[in-house]
């Protein structure tokens, strides 16, 4: 009986050693995912929003970093941007980053 319960004991001991040699791994996920994932998701969605809400006369930059106006939204996915006096370019939705507001803010 006694040989059944330092055996026990020292199982116990094991499994407690195991568990704190994961925690630094466990910790880091968890950093990761508050100070890396979460936000790019949120900024993701946020971006999302914004090009489902584009509207004729919209001021925005794309990608490429060209600046111009939204003068026709086309289906879901594709934007015709006035970029200069009767230039106009179509391009697709998820080729504009932001509109000209935030760009001088920054």
């Amino acid at each position: 009986m006694n040989l059944f319960l330092v055996q026990f004991l020292q199982a116990a001991q094991q499994q407690g050693t195991t568990w704190m040699s994961l925690f630094p791994f466990i910790l880091i996920i968890v950093v990761f995912y508050f100070f890396m994932i979460r936000p790019q998701m949120k900024r993701q969605k946020e971006l999302k929003k914004f090009r489902d809400a584009l509207k004729k006369g919209d001021k925005v930059i794309t990608t490429g970093g060209i600046y111009g106006v939204v003068n026709e939204i086309k289906g879901d996915n594709t934007v015709v941007v006035e970029i200069a006096d009767n230039v106009k370019v179509k391009i697709d939705k998820s080729a504009i980053v932001t509109d000209m507001a935030d760009a001088q803010r920054k």
